[in-house]
């Protein structure tokens, strides 16, 4: 029962007992007034009458009958009569009419009984008798009972002005507490707010209380985040330069090479600082660390002005850069070689032969050995050619398409018109060998009789183009007829660009909200680097598609992990962990403790933890045993198809 209708029943028997209890006093009190004073008046008017007839001379009895029948005709008496010495009635006169004037129970429950006025008529020196004189009681009643009405009324209209007073007040004292319960329900959907402290002293304590829990959380999630974090840059990173350490690089490029969405080409380039022993022996060991530190400064800055560029160093002397995407690998080793020289020649201009450099060009599907011996070569090669050089290994490189950009807007244009856009699907399995979702990759078809291209192969285009939106809205349109078809729950991934035009997400609202079935068993995710590149965006995105039911994500997770406490105020539903963390986990005892300090830290804010890309079992049994939820990958494919 509410609070509101608890206090509502208390104002009606509030009302009810303080009625009942005037009701009683006041119509007991009235009730003994008015038999007092009808009693005094029956008297009287006894006494008056008495008198009347002792001074008639010869008490005539016509005359004796006409003063009492006037007297009773007046209406006030119930009833008079005149009795001789031996109590004989001489002349009696009764009212025959109604004589109560309320309510027959009201009369039952509280009689009027007021004692009749009786005096003696003298005839000279001689009693001639005595006259009974007994007044209304009808009219004592019509007051008393209108009094009551008056009274009940009064109660009434108290009574609903207190309970409406009441309402309004406790409406107002409640809005602290209405807006703890939305900090509560927040705190449930993984978002932590504050809420203003009121001026009531005993509810400000209860926000205060509130507030500092929220704090807490939030300052532990942090502290969390911050710490797996840096357990993360450990485990991945070279502690001198910060870059990503070989085992990490290796296996991002190892997933640049096999993974469905990754680019079909791309570059490597092979840097080696030049006879670091010697630059040892003659600089000294802190000279030399700062000169590898500024050689990852210029590749780190070299890598945010591309965009694409990922930096790591591979060992003592070698550092190592991954570009993907359609580029000159001439270019790049001409802007490299640029960089390198302006950034460290002028500050070590007392060493001779700073750096080598070998570039390549990789392909998509390609042995991760031979673009590595390849690199290889091409460093070797540089290191022929004399201080500072660059070689790339092949004048010329084979690209996957020579259309321009015109002919891609054509050609994608007109296939997203003719709908030449498929799903393939993928299972995802959760912890309970049990279905969890089927994970969609987005295919298409630019000529009507050519193969089906991978994203990788149309969506950076698409992305440059600005027609990604549609190509996104196309993907939810046919996972919703998918689901259609039988599908339990599918996923989908919506570029980072989409997700920043208002216009397609209010077509993706529509659209949803005409399948609000089929919205419940959708999965919406984001790549990692484009919900951080457009936070904002991603907040709005969703605030706006929590309400509809579906579950919102985001895929290949684990490069900002430090900023996961950001995550816990969208009300998340998972995190698909990317798959350069998943690769070999069942012997990286450094990436076990972080992946399981991660599950720790997302299933504290409600979050399910999703690994992508697995390949064996051993992996799949040791991501079990670190607390994810589910897996996708090869070898989720192999075990439910055998």
């Amino acid at each position: 029962m509410s609070i509101y209708r608890q206090f509502w029943l208390a104002i009606v028997g509030l009302t009810i007992l303080a009625f009942a209890g005037s009701f009683v006093v006041s119509l007991y009190t009235a009730r003994n007034y008015i038999e007092q004073q009808l009693y005094m008046k029956n008297v009287d008017n006894a006494a008056s009458l008495a008198l009347v007839l002792s001074q008639l001379p010869d008490k005539d009895p016509v005359m004796v009958e006409l003063m009492i029948s006037s007297q009773f005709d007046t209406g006030h008496y119930q009833e008079i009569v005149l009795s001789d010495p031996s109590h004989k009635v001489m002349i009696e006169r009764h009212y025959t009419g109604d004589t109560t004037g309320a309510p027959a129970w009201f009369v039952r429950m509280f009689p009027i009984k007021a004692a009749a006025g009786t005096a003696l008529v003298q005839d000279g020196w001689k009693q001639f008798g005595s006259i009974k004189l007994v007044s209304h009681s009808r009219f004592a009643y019509q007051e008393l009972w209108r009094g009551i009405q008056h009274l009940a009324a009064w109660f009434l209209l108290a009574g609903a002005l207190a309970g409406l007073l009441g309402t309004v007040i406790l409406r107002f004292v409640f809005k602290p507490l209405n807006r703890v319960v939305e900090q509560a329900e927040a705190i449930q959907d993984r978002r932590f707010i504050s809420v203003e402290e009121p001026r009531t002293p005993e509810l400000r304590s209860v926000v205060v209380a509130m507030n500092a829990m929220v704090s807490r959380l939030k300052a532990i999630f942090a502290v969390e985040a911050a710490r797996l974090d840096e357990l993360r840059r450990q485990i991945n990173h070279d502690s001198l330069t910060d870059l990503p350490n070989r085992e990490f690089f290796m296996t991002q490029l190892r997933e640049q090479l096999t993974a469905e969405e990754a680019a079909t080409e791309g570059s490597l380039a092979l840097i080696r600082i030049s006879h670091l022993d010697q630059i040892n022996s003659s600089l000294g060991h802190q000279l030399t660390d700062r000169l590898i530190q500024d050689v990852a400064s210029v590749l780190k800055a070299f890598a945010d002005e591309h965009g694409d560029g990922f930096p790591a160093r591979l060992n003592g002397a070698d550092f190592i850069l991954l570009t993907s995407g359609d580029h000159d690998p001439h270019a790049l080793a001409s802007a490299l070689q640029q960089a390198l020289e302006s950034g460290l020649v002028p500050k070590w201009s007392q060493v001779e032969e700073l750096f080598h450099i070998g570039v390549t060009g990789y392909k998509h599907g390609e042995e991760l050995r031979d673009e590595l011996a390849g690199v290889d070569k091409a460093l070797a090669v540089a290191e022929t050619k004399g201080v500072n050089a660059v070689h790339v290994l092949s004048a010329e490189l084979s690209k996957t398409d020579h259309r321009s950009a015109e002919s891609w807007r054509h050609e994608l244009s007109e296939a997203i018109h003719d709908g030449r856009i498929r799903l393939e699907r993928y299972p995802v399995l959760a912890a309970s060998d049990q279905p969890m979702h089927q994970e969609s990759a987005a295919r298409m078809q630019l000529d009507p009789m050519g193969p089906w291209l991978t994203a990788g192969d149309f969506m950076p285009m698409a992305l440059r183009l600005r027609l990604s939106s549609a190509v996104d809205m196309d993907v939810v349109q046919i996972a919703l007829d998918h689901l259609d078809q039988g599908v339990q729950e599918i996923a989908v991934n919506l570029s980072a660009d989409t997700i920043a035009d208002w216009r397609f997400n209010d077509e993706l609202i529509a659209l949803l909200n005409r399948n609000p079935d089929k919205s419940k068993r959708l999965w919406i995710e984001v790549p990692e680097y484009g919900a951080f590149r457009n936070f904002d965006a991603f907040r709005s995105f969703c605030y706006h598609l929590a309400p509809l039911g579906c579950k919102l994500g985001i895929e290949h997770f684990g490069h900002h992990f430090g900023e996961i406490a950001r995550l816990a105020e969208l009300g998340l539903d998972y995190l698909k962990i990317d798959s350069n963390y998943i690769r070999g986990i069942d012997g990286n005892a450094g990436n076990q403790e972080f992946l399981s300090g991660l599950c720790r830290v997302a299933h504290n804010v409600g979050l399910l933890v999703i690994a992508e890309g697995v390949i064996s079992e051993a992996e799949l049994n040791s991501l079990m045993e670190l607390g994810f939820d589910g897996a996708t990958g090869q070898e989720i494919t192999r075990r439910l198809q055998t």
